[in-house]
């Protein structure tokens, strides 16, 4: 599994915006890290969130802590990304353990 290090693309598993790509901001702490899409290319806004709840992904972006969203919209054009991450991920649910 590749670090979670700023700049790293990863998936929402969990949450309304689940299956979304995002890039890693910032590291706020060991249990959360600060994310966001951009929203106008992937819809996942600027938020803290969990590392339980995201899935980290071989792809990174070459981007400075706490980076505007313009700054990683413009590195995710240069980088050639812009496809990659408004595609959507199909997150399957597992079985109820009953």
């Amino acid at each position: 599994m590749p670090a979670i290090e700023i700049g790293r693309v990863c998936v929402k598993t969990y949450g309304r915006e689940a299956g979304r790509k995002c890039v890693i901001i910032d590291i706020v702490d060991e249990n959360f890290v600060l994310v966001t899409g951009p929203k106008n290319i992937s819809g996942v806004r600027r938020r803290k969130v969990n590392i339980n709840h995201i899935e980290v992904l071989d792809a990174k972006v070459p981007i400075n802590k706490g980076a505007s969203d313009e700054e990683i919209e413009k590195a995710i054009n240069a980088a050639g990304l812009t496809q990659f991450m408004r595609e959507r991920i199909k997150i399957s649910k597992l079985p109820a353990v009953i």
